[in-house]
């Protein structure tokens, strides 16, 4: 109290205090800073390598253009607030992006909606589906020639490509990842030729085959998607498309337990997210580029969505913050990419590997959720 009502009795001094410009002046420590923006200069922009391929990033809170310059400033002016941050009421929900040489289809969807759109329009189209994995999202086409493709879609390669051999087949593989935006997908095409009755297994390219005939069906796939009205959703993309190919508890060099995802660590990242949240393990942080989860096992994942009630608060049953600091349980899911898999550890901090019980309780909830 004493504390307080020093602290209130220097503020009144401060305050009745003439010459305190220093405080609130101008140049003072609490002046106003909102036009400190007037005299920013402009940077020369950024120019990365010849052999860079850079996707465009549209700002986000884009600076208002009716801005007057420095010298038509008079006296006090306030800035108008920037534009806020929400999508375009005309923007498209597919729409074609090309980079280079590479051309992919951006849908403002999550990939387990985009699923049965692009599977239906190959199959409505001739193609018919070989081999299809949800859980990476990816199915390809069998070999087949232009002719056993329905009428439309042959008579449409068939102007649109040239050099067409009938005497050749061709497959494709889809590809479908998860956007760089949230909710978002991106649909790549590749394919491959071989000569027609040829038995000999012909790999995928990485930069594709036949960019004409990729560069078509995309073309093709994007006004058929911007006429599909429907709302269908693959349960099972949705359920199994971040889920690894294999899953593996096993032990390092030193006796700790480590599980062992085969996929890329984007899809490993995606798929211990999920499975921390069905597991009903608290993730307090993370850290993506370091590959961290920060999680708290005293504390529930759904423990905040679970508020009580009147008489809960009222009689103090529920816990204070110094009683949750004091029952936590700290660790962190360290995710490491090794070869063409991904590492999964706990760690109680960077320096401390997890107890081996913990570890493989954690290691074993995730395991378990992955399906």
């Amino acid at each position: 109290m004493k504390r307080l009502a020093g602290f209130s009795a220097l503020a009144l001094i401060v305050s009745s205090t003439s010459g305190c410009g220093w405080l609130w002046g101008s140049d003072g420590y609490f002046r106003d800073r909102g036009s400190d923006y007037l005299e920013a200069r402009e940077t020369a922009p950024m120019h990365l390598p010849a052999d860079v391929q850079a996707k465009r990033l549209d700002p986000l809170l884009p600076i208002p253009a009716q801005i007057p310059s420095l010298g038509e400033v008079h006296g006090k002016f306030e800035a108008p607030r920037p534009l806020a941050m929400q999508v375009r009421a005309d923007e498209r929900e597919f729409s074609l992006q090309r980079s280079g040489d590479s051309s992919w289809i951006v849908a403002q969807r999550v990939p387990a909606e985009v699923w049965p759109l692009a599977r239906q329009f190959f199959e409505a189209n001739g193609f018919r589906i070989d081999g299809e994995r949800p859980q990476v999202g990816e199915f390809t086409t069998a070999w087949q020639r232009y002719d056993e493709l329905s009428s439309r879609m042959a008579r449409s390669l068939s102007s649109r490509i040239s050099g067409v051999a009938a005497d050749s087949e061709t497959r494709v593989r889809v590809r479908i990842e998860p956007g760089v935006q949230r909710n978002t997908s991106e649909i790549f095409i590749s394919s491959a030729e071989r000569p027609a009755g040829s038995v000999s297994e012909v790999g995928f390219a990485a930069r594709g085959g036949n960019a004409g005939l990729e560069a078509a069906l995309l073309d093709e796939m994007l006004v058929s998607m911007a006429r599909e009205q429907g709302g269908s959703v693959s349960l099972l993309a949705a359920r199994d498309f971040d889920a690894p190919s294999r899953v593996s508890l096993s032990e390092d060099g030193s006796g700790n337990p480590v599980l062992n995802l085969g996929a890329d660590f984007d899809r490993a990242w995606s798929g211990v997210g999920r499975s921390l949240e069905l597991a009903d393990v608290r993730v307090d942080d993370l850290n993506r580029s370091l590959g961290l989860y920060y999680i708290n096992l005293a504390e529930g994942a759904r423990s905040n969505e679970q508020k009580p009630g009147f008489f809960s608060r009222l009689f103090g049953s529920e816990p204070s913050k110094e009683e949750r600091e004091a029952r936590a349980e700290r660790y962190q899911i360290r995710l490491t990419p090794v070869g063409d898999g991904v590492q999964v550890t706990v760690e109680k901090d960077l320096n401390t590997v997890a107890p081996d019980d913990v570890a493989r309780r954690v290691l074993g909830l995730i395991q378990d959720n992955l399906g």
